[in-house]
């Protein structure tokens, strides 16, 4: 049998584990959407929760920003949330596990910035309100540079980011991760075994195409005993600058956020509605709460950073 803390809470008596050695190779693995991923062994490798708990020591918080469904906004929740937290003093450092599409470092204003490795690992990237960023986009040659990598490898990179990055003394690092539920994200959380993740925060836009793969994050959570800090509806709303008209861009046919939230016990800490605004700054690498100060998404942001600085609080 595998590492009991490796299987899901509602799995099968039989279940051994994605890093046993019988892994997806058992009776009861037949049927499983995971059987192909734990039978391949790129769940098994080298990697050690003690030595991510080792390096990892004067990082007091974790955090995950998790959507099942690509293009909800993730990595911009990511940045402005860093920011927030920066502003209250807070130091913070940034880890973008999206291997294949990276796109934090040009929203956090550090787009063509390389890292330099010594003697105590690689040193992050540092943007001017002195936030720690990692991303592969770091060790590309160039922006057009596509990954075409395998889960094996991914995984070792993802380990690489927490095992040989010199993040030194940290309040928060916030984790930004791809669309889904796959390997990157069982790789995180088995590197995190030993070495606590505080929570996570989940994003979504109000149509049901979203909701429906956050509904597969909710379920990834619960079954990895992830502790979620709430939902974040991104997009929910447009207001035209001139007639001052409200749209729903994206129609919450079935609810939208504040419904899933309900139905799934877990709290709605923000809508944030869709504003040019937020593309633009991206675009530049601009903080969005620094752009437009006194507007509701700011006021959103301000209240996710305050919502994760309470529910990270020690108990």
């Amino acid at each position: 049998m595998g590492d009991q803390n490796d299987i899901p809470s509602d799995a099968p008596a039989s279940c051994p584990g994605p890093t046993s050695d019988n892994a997806g190779k058992l009776d009861g693995c037949v049927g499983c959407p995971n059987q192909k991923l734990c039978s391949s062994g790129e769940l098994k490798s080298d990697i050690s929760p003690m030595e991510v708990k080792k390096q990892l020591i004067g990082v007091k918080n974790k955090v995950l920003v998790l959507s099942g469904k690509g293009g909800v906004g993730k990595s911009t929740v990511t940045a402005e949330l860093a920011r927030g937290l920066a502003a209250l003093d807070f130091s913070v450092g940034v880890l973008d596990v999206d291997v294949c599409g990276p796109s934090l470092s040009r929203i956090m204003g550090v787009s063509g910035e390389t890292v330099h490795k010594s003697s105590s690992g690689w040193s992050p990237v540092y943007t001017l309100d002195d936030i720690a960023v990692m991303s592969i986009d770091f060790l590309l040659s160039s922006e057009e540079d596509a990954v075409i990598w395998r889960g094996a490898k991914k995984n070792g990179m993802i380990k690489e980011f927490l095992c040989s990055v010199d993040w030194g003394e940290l309040d928060y690092l916030i984790v930004d991760t791809p669309p889904g539920t796959s390997d990157e994200h069982l790789a995180i959380v088995s590197l995190f075994k030993q070495s606590k993740v505080n929570g996570a925060v989940l994003v979504t836009t109000p149509q049901e195409v979203a909701l429906s793969d956050v509904r597969k994050e909710i379920s990834f959570c619960r079954k990895l005993k992830i502790p979620i800090i709430g939902l974040v509806e991104n997009m929910s709303s447009y207001t035209c600058s001139k007639c001052k008209t409200k749209s729903q861009i994206f129609p919450a046919t079935s609810g939208g956020g504040a419904a899933l939230a309900a139905a799934e016990k877990i709290p709605l800490i923000c809508s944030l509605p869709l504003d040019p605004l937020v593309g633009r700054s991206g675009d530049n690498g601009l903080s969005v709460a620094n752009e437009a100060p006194v507007s509701n998404i700011s006021a959103g942001y301000r209240t996710l950073t305050e919502q994760v600085v309470q529910f990270c609080k020690p108990k």
